[in-house]
């Protein structure tokens, strides 16, 4: 991968930055690069009409109510900054001869460099699907049209066990919706959770009353006489009658604009360190990206809000000629009912897990070792001391002492030898 920077010196004009998305990473890169000391020009292009938002509560505290829109930042920041906003705009093109980007609307756009910061788009499914009812949540829009259900207290299919449909699930039922979850896998996050962290929380919506279903397959689902939702129809022929479906068969990187001019992707744009892609003067950020992570083998797409937080770092700084900060253990939230789950570290490589407190208790730790009992992983449910100690230990390389974790008598700053 080249690793060639376009970054301007003291002897060169101060550079233009396009960045294409005005999701977190988009915007937390603009941020970083004012903040780094860069005095070019800095244009955002955003298919949605919002400021930049938080999106993580699309899925959570958008569901209810009349919540509006959190703004990253106030709309004033931008023209204090001189950071250009084009909301509403999509890049249809690009021409990295001439440095240029051709708008939807047919105007162009001149860069020095580009950031991709696009994001994910929802994966679809195959089946065919009634004219309404079958919702994917992945912007605030999508967010405040699926209030209408929650509302009527629509009876909901939920596609999909993983976070996004665990989080609609939960919501749903704090408004009185019959819920149902279908996973096809043997059990609820089987891609990303261990085991005892799936059953706990399949074990939470049980009891709050979802009822879930694994080892279960879509076949059908069927549309209604004036063309919304009817039922869900499994492999196994059951039929589920239901008046809305939420589709969170997870997501898919929205690469297309690079891989059109040729930057190396697979399953997301392919980056190093310091964001870079395989383009000169070519960047990419936050969920669109694949990168390898220190301490973990392969390459990953990790999709979080940390993450994209510290690939806008990367990346400013690699514009800017500053030194490109470390890269930090890569974590996760969710919030489901009551119960606050913050992940720290990978599961990849993982061999020998430690219990730390009793999950049917609603407070618990998982920690994941590897053969040589370094720790990898941690996953805390409405536990944030062991978040915080798991994920120090893991960025530090220390490991608790194997025989003590279990131990809730101990505490946790004696479980490494100082």
């Amino acid at each position: 991968m080249s690793t060639e920077s376009l970054a301007s010196n003291s002897d060169s004009p101060p550079s233009r930055v396009l960045i294409i998305g005005a999701g977190h990473a988009g915007a937390a890169t603009a941020a970083s690069l004012r903040q780094y000391g860069h005095t070019g020009t800095i244009t955002i292009v955003g298919d949605e009409d919002e400021h930049p938002y938080h999106r993580p509560p699309i899925s959570k505290a958008y569901l209810h109510g009349d919540a509006e829109a959190d703004l990253l930042r106030d709309p004033s920041y931008y023209i204090d900054q001189n950071i250009e906003l084009k909301l509403g705009r999509r890049v249809e093109s690009l021409d990295l001869t001439n440095r240029t980007a051709t708008l939807d609307d047919s105007s162009e756009h001149g860069f020095d460099e580009l950031v991709l910061a696009t994001g994910a788009r929802a994966r679809t499914l195959t089946h065919q699907l009634p004219e309404r009812g079958c919702w994917s949540l992945r912007t605030f829009r999508d967010a405040i049209g699926f209030r209408s259900v929650l509302e009527s207290r629509s009876r909901i299919v939920i596609i999909g066990g993983g976070f996004v449909g665990l989080e609609v699930a939960a919501a749903a039922r704090s408004r009185g919706c019959e819920v149902t979850v279908i996973e096809r896998e043997q059990r609820l996050l089987q891609r990303v959770a261990s085991p005892h962290l799936s059953e706990a929380l399949t074990a939470l919506h049980r009891d709050k009353g979802v009822d879930v279903l694994v080892n279960a397959a879509l076949h059908e689902i069927v549309a209604s006489r004036d063309g919304g939702v009817e039922a869900v129809i499994l492999e196994d022929g059951r039929r589920l009658p239901c008046g809305a479906v939420v589709i969170g068969v997870g997501a898919e990187p929205r690469d297309e604009l690079l891989r059109q001019v040729g930057a190396e992707c697979d399953g997301g744009v392919i980056v190093d360190s310091s964001a870079r892609s395989s383009l000169p003067g070519v960047y990419a950020v936050g969920d669109v990206t694949r990168r390898e992570v220190p301490g973990y083998p392969g390459r990953i797409r990790l999709e979080s809000i940390p993450n994209a937080t510290e690939q806008a770092k990367q990346a400013a700084a690699a514009i800017t000629g500053r030194t490109v900060p470390r890269s930090e253990v890569p974590w996760f939230w969710s919030d489901q009912y009551d119960a606050n789950l913050k992940i720290a570290g990978l599961l990849a490589g993982s061999s020998r897990t430690i219990v730390r407190g009793n999950p049917s208790s609603g407070s618990f730790a998982i920690y994941h070792l590897d053969d040589a009992d370094r720790l990898l992983a941690v996953e805390a449910v409405n536990a944030p001391r062991d978040f915080m100690a798991g994920k120090k230990w893991i960025t530090s390389g220390a490991s608790p002492s194997i025989d003590l974790l279990p131990d809730l008598s101990v505490p946790l700053r004696d479980l490494v030898p100082a």
